[in-house]
């Protein structure tokens, strides 16, 4: 039977959609589903405030009246008039190993893209930096985060069959948390707060954090504006993502760097107990029982940790500011038996981020790729 290609066009195409990549990986033992109600609110156009510049289109593939594959196709146009491009984006894209499949379904986006006057197709790609990026391509036998997709190796072979070819590589590193902070670690936070008048700021009480999320959002568009396809957040973006992260967070194990004669933010260090294990119990439910096992993950008394979100203002890279990040998060992770950190994809060419990383005890764990195609 041929492969038949439809564009999602109600809540229950969309739901099906979203559900399509929990039946695939059903029982793979690497891959970390997202929240069903998580990615219906991102795809929602009434309630993604990205949705303010960017547009989207979503398609099924069907095989005897079976789904077989899903793709989005996304123009961020914010994106687009940054990088003085004409790019479209594609995501959440999943199929079996069947090449009729792959076919339709990129045939399918790169014409919408093509009626949208656009000359390429880059991806995997959300609507902003903080939805998954980019393709596993090494490290398929490692568990995920909940901040990236996994992906069957086949998929890169399907890619580069169709024309696809490499734009970007992220790299994810193990780094094992030393027992006590090092004593470079030490002089460097040392002489960096004194030189630049800088301070922790540490909370106790969840409301003490609210005066200061704004400025760690605005902090992330100056830390992340020379990225690879990084868009500002807009005002309603930040906080639509104040709103879903902050509730959500153990106070001790968040750093920010203010400095002290103004309190504005230089550096932020979001971190949390790694939820993967636990978003997989949950198959993607917050019920009846995936609250349970998310907050017993979040509050537990797991080894690993997930470096979620780490800034630092540009005025302040390369000054040792990260050393003053590590310098607070070591104790805080020990304290809670915290043994293993976790970071997330970092593009490969940035060294600025993955010299941190030298004083520690790592490892490269998983390679991610962001293909792009010219149409």
């Amino acid at each position: 039977m041929s492969v038949i290609i439809k564009e999602v066009g109600n809540k229950a195409m969309l739901r099906q959609f979203v559900q399509f990549n929990l039946r695939l990986y059903k029982g793979n033992p690497y891959h970390v589903p997202s929240l069903i109600y998580d990615d219906l609110m991102t795809l929602d156009k009434k309630k993604n405030p990205a949705f303010e510049f960017c547009e989207s289109v979503y398609f099924l593939a069907y095989r005897e009246d079976k789904i077989v594959g899903r793709i989005a196709g996304i123009i961020n146009h914010n994106a687009n008039k940054v990088w003085e491009q004409q790019h479209a984006r594609f995501g959440f894209v999943d199929f079996i190993d069947d090449r009729e499949v792959s076919d339709a379904l990129f045939l399918a986006v790169e014409q919408w893209a093509k009626s949208k006057g656009m000359n390429a197709l880059q991806g995997p790609l959300g609507f902003t930096d903080l939805d998954h990026e980019g393709l596993l391509v090494w490290g398929f036998d490692r568990i995920g985060t909940m901040a990236t997709a996994y992906s069957f190796p086949y998929y890169q072979e399907h890619l580069a069959a169709l024309g696809y070819e490499k734009d970007q590589d992220w790299h994810e590193f193990l780094i094992k948390v030393p027992s006590e902070i090092p004593e470079r670690f030490r002089r460097v936070s040392e002489i960096v707060m004194q030189k630049f008048g800088l301070k922790i700021k540490k909370f106790k009480r969840r409301k003490e954090v609210w005066p200061y999320a704004y400025k760690i959002f605005k902090l992330f568009n100056d830390a992340y504006k020379p990225l690879y396809a990084y868009s500002p957040l807009t005002e309603r973006q930040i906080k639509y993502y104040v709103n879903m992260y902050i509730p959500m967070l153990r106070l001790e194990l968040i750093t920010v760097i203010v400095r002290e004669d103004d309190d504005s933010v230089v550096g932020v260090g979001i971190t949390l107990p790694s939820l993967a294990k636990a978003l997989q119990k949950s198959q993607g439910k917050l019920f009846p029982f995936g609250w349970f096992h998310l907050l017993k993950a979040l509050w537990g008394r797991g080894e690993v940790v997930d470096l979620l979100l780490i800034g630092v203002h540009p005025d302040y890279q390369n000054k040792g500011v990260n050393a003053l990040m590590f310098y607070d998060l070591i104790p805080e992770f020990n304290k809670i038996g915290l043994k293993i950190a976790e970071s997330n994809p970092e593009l490969e060419l940035n060294t600025k981020v993955q010299v941190q990383w030298d004083l520690f005890e790592r490892e490269h764990v998983k390679t991610r790729r962001a293909f792009i195609k010219h149409l």
